[in-house]
């Protein structure tokens, strides 16, 4: 199959899709150029940057523990 026959199976494809999230993450497959490019932070959601704001304030205030420590309290659910 050439290119162009590939290309328009695709389009095809695509208009039969009836799934939001599947159409998002198409469109963030042809964004990634664009977005590579530019910064990171402007496509990053509201709730992401909340969340790694917390994070680097525990980070600030010292609220962190060491993986290793985590690990092994963790241990018994990490096995396999």
């Amino acid at each position: 199959m050439n290119l162009s026959a590939e290309k328009l199976d695709i389009i095809q494809r695509i208009c039969e899709i009836q799934d939001n999230d599947l159409i998002d993450l198409i469109k963030n497959i042809i964004l990634v150029p664009d977005i590579a490019k530019s910064d990171w932070w402007s496509y990053t959601s509201q709730e992401e940057k909340d969340s790694i704001n917390r994070g680097i304030d525990d980070l600030q205030q010292g609220k962190i523990h060491p993986h290793e420590q985590i690990r092994m309290k963790y241990e018994k659910w990490l096995k396999d």
